[in-house]
């Protein structure tokens, strides 16, 4: 029953993705050529209600659903693999005009050439984790 849940917050969120526009392709180029403030804007208010929301959990030990512990271990932010792995997010995030959460938006609006995007996605998680244990963590 708890899929069901998270199967109807996933189509909440990504009718939410389509009628803000962060799926659309044009607005992610207008953000890569600093031609809009649309993305930004976004982007910016995930980042507020993330750290709040953080806050929040640190500040009155909230748990998970289950009952579990909410384990918050600070994570240095300047290593070579913080920096490679952003950089070629974001390269594929420019090529592609699409971050991989929204491509199931994309697909679901039927614009069907994301599926050669998705199937390249899961290619690449499979390549990673092939090469994970030699790659610098």
């Amino acid at each position: 029953m708890k899929y069901i849940v998270h199967l109807i917050l996933g189509i909440i969120f990504g009718i939410i993705l389509v009628k803000s526009e962060v799926v659309s392709w044009f607005r992610i180029q207008e953000m890569f050529r600093f031609q809009s403030f649309h993305m930004y804007g976004i982007i910016s208010s995930a980042v507020a209600v993330g750290a709040f929301s953080v806050l929040l959990i640190k500040k009155f030990n909230i748990k998970t659903f289950s009952g579990e512990i909410i384990n918050l271990d600070p994570k240095p932010l300047m290593r070579v693999a913080n920096i490679t792995g952003g950089f070629f997010f974001g390269l594929g995030w420019a090529f592609t005009g699409a971050c991989p959460g929204p491509i199931y938006s994309l697909i679901g609006c039927g614009i069907w050439i994301f599926i050669i995007v998705l199937i390249s996605a899961y290619i690449r998680t499979l390549a990673y984790g092939v090469i994970r244990k030699k790659l610098p963590h």
